[in-house]
């Protein structure tokens, strides 16, 4: 199966990145591995994670995401299948301090030696980033992280933050990763895909299915309640989801492929683009996402979603 190149990283992934938010929340422990064993038999290969997963859960602290993939990793022939991206700073900012205990602890959770994509979850404007990018750095050159990455920065801010790292001769960002599906394409596309593809990074884009309403799952203000996410897409019953889903029904009759696949591959096609990320609760959801690793859609179907999600 064709593999991506990770912007500078030197490393390759599949075109479809596996989310971990779910795992400690949604998916317990036995539903997490059975997830995660059928994403990698079907040629996924990044597990995208956080420190802060799941620390919104009622007797959460965080970390109970990396825990679980930490102990399906322990299992024979696991940890050299995958490529493992985890994230830093969301609560606790970017101070240096933070980081260097943070990537430790996220480690230790993890079960691993090094980690392959070390994000910035989100900036921290308190911080220097000639400060969180150097502790960043140090973890490289200790052998505790391979390559890394932004997320959530704005894309005057991911221009400084790579002028920073090149003019201090630090570990260059080869990673972004930001919010795009195909009813909200404004906050990638109006200016951050100008940064990421000029700047030859990898985009990983999160929501890529809009909280599952691009699966179909949604088609009326009565199914809000069929998930824990369900009523965040209230909003998309107006203006064009109801359009978006239309079209995404005529590809799929015309492929075979679920709804999911087409919304996945849609955003496969899409320029600067190396992996969606898509969670799953069930062995049914990943069945659907992971068909979008061999589906290609045509010009004409690719020309009907461009045009319904403008």
């Amino acid at each position: 199966m064709t593999k991506r190149m990770m912007g500078s990283s030197g490393i390759e992934v599949a075109k479809l990145a596996l989310g971990g938010n779910v795992f400690g929340w949604t998916a317990d422990e036995a539903a997490s591995f059975a997830i995660l064993d059928a994403f990698v038999d079907a040629g996924g290969t990044m597990i995208d994670t956080a420190d802060g997963y799941s620390a919104w859960v009622p007797g959460n602290k965080g970390g109970e995401s990396e825990t679980i993939i930490g102990k399906w990793l322990k299992q024979p022939g696991k940890r050299n299948r995958v490529v493992i991206a985890t994230k830093v700073g969301f609560m606790a900012g970017l101070a240096p301090d933070t980081i260097a205990s943070a990537c430790d602890a996220s480690l230790a959770r993890l079960g691993i030696e090094t980690i392959d994509l070390y994000y910035q979850h989100k900036d921290d404007e308190k911080v220097p980033l000639a400060d969180s990018l150097g502790a960043i750095d140090a973890l490289v050159k200790a052998g505790k992280v391979r390559a890394i990455g932004l997320s959530n920065f704005t894309a005057p801010r991911i221009e400084e933050a790579l002028h920073v790292a090149h003019h201090a001769g630090l570990t260059v960002p080869s990673a972004y990763q930001g919010w795009y599906n195909m009813l909200e394409r404004q906050k990638f596309e109006e200016a951050i895909a100008a940064v990421v593809l000029g700047q030859g990074l990898a985009m990983f884009p999160f929501y890529g299915l809009a909280n599952g309403f691009l699966t179909g799952k949604y088609r009326s203000q009565t199914d809000l309640g069929k998930s824990v996410r369900g009523l965040r897409n209230v909003e998309y019953f107006e203006g064009k989801g109801p359009k978006v889903l239309a079209a995404l029904d005529k590809v799929s009759r015309e492929s075979g492929a679920p709804l999911a696949a087409v919304a996945l591959a849609w955003t496969m096609a899409q320029p600067g683009i190396t992996a969606p990320i898509a969670s799953a609760t069930s062995l049914a959801q990943v069945e659907e996402q992971v068909a979008a690793l061999t589906l290609t859609l045509t010009p004409g179907q690719i020309e009907l979603l461009d045009r319904v999600s403008e």
